[in-house]
């Protein structure tokens, strides 16, 4: 089994645009399986129609909690808590649940033991069944982290799955920049495919990203999409993939059909049949013959 994961250096390349595609296009010679690994803002689901089939809480981490029984307001937990969470009171104290690491270094300090550590609800993930295959997917709720652990988690789900079933492709949808999330998305994949758009930040954008694949030992090809908006620009990029020994597997042209095939809830290429969706399947024959 095979892992195929598509990043960007920014949001908003049109990097989930290559991932539906791409997965469309596997799926009609192979079995796959798909996942969202940006849970911070999932929208894969968007183009697949999903019909979800399992349901599970994630709980990223433990939060500290104040009984007001046992709280004495000594003041200790706050001289210790470094994110200024513990939010005084005339009698007692609480805990902002936004501000809270759940580090614990209120809970150790407490000469009264008032404080316990209790797991917090952050968000969801899901399994679901689409027209392309299985599709795992997360909703992280608002101003909360550890989002790098609930995509590991999203990410072997995934792995699990088609191992068992002997699925030969896993395709992650990753989150744009290069912080943990990326790097969760990243682990374990045999390429990565990295999505630019030739504007003045996009070789920067591709810099960033393709140091942090390299850092992790993870081959990568370049798509440029909505390449002829800025011709010079994407020469430019096509040049730094040169001097940078990367192949460019593909300059994908821009085209309002790929907002109308998302209106309608479907890949592109499984939409329309024009400049885009060739483009778009002569790069999965290039990806293809790498993963091979």
């Amino acid at each position: 089994m095979k892992q195929l994961v598509i990043l960007s250096g920014k949001g908003g390349t049109g990097k989930t645009t290559v991932a539906a595609a791409l997965a469309h296009l596997a799926s009609e010679e192979m079995p796959v399986v798909m996942a969202d690994a940006d849970v911070d803002a999932a929208n894969l689901e968007l183009l697949l129609s999903p019909q979800v089939r399992e349901t599970h809480d994630f709980a990223g981490g433990k939060l500290a909690i104040i009984d007001p029984d046992l709280c004495t307001a000594c003041g200790i937990c706050a001289e210790v808590c470094r994110f200024e969470a513990i939010i005084p009171g005339d009698d007692t104290y609480r805990v902002d649940d936004i501000g809270c690491e759940g580090c614990a270094s209120c809970f150790y300090q407490c000469p009264t033991e008032a404080i316990r550590m209790e797991e917090h609800r952050d968000g969801q993930w899901f399994r679901s069944d689409t027209r392309l295959g299985p599709l795992f997917h997360a909703h992280l709720f608002a101003a909360r982290e550890n989002s790098g652990k609930l995509v590991t988690l999203v990410k072997q789900k995934a792995r699990l799955l088609a191992l068992d079933e002997g699925r030969e492709l896993l395709i992650v949808d990753g989150p744009p920049g290069i912080g943990c999330p990326v790097i969760a998305a990243s682990t374990g994949a045999d390429l990565a495919l990295l999505v630019v758009e030739p504007t003045i930040s996009g070789i920067h954008d591709l810099e960033r990203i393709l140091a942090t694949t390299n850092h992790f030992g993870v081959p990568a090809l370049v798509c440029i999409n909505k390449a002829d908006i800025n011709p010079s620009r994407a020469d430019e990029i096509a040049a730094f993939c040169v001097a940078q020994g990367i192949a460019l597997v593909g300059q994908v042209p821009f085209d309002t059909v790929v907002t109308e095939a998302m209106v309608q809830g479907q890949p592109v290429t499984e939409y329309d049949d024009g400049p885009v969706s060739r483009e778009l399947r002569r790069v999965w024959e290039r990806v293809k013959a790498r993963l091979s």
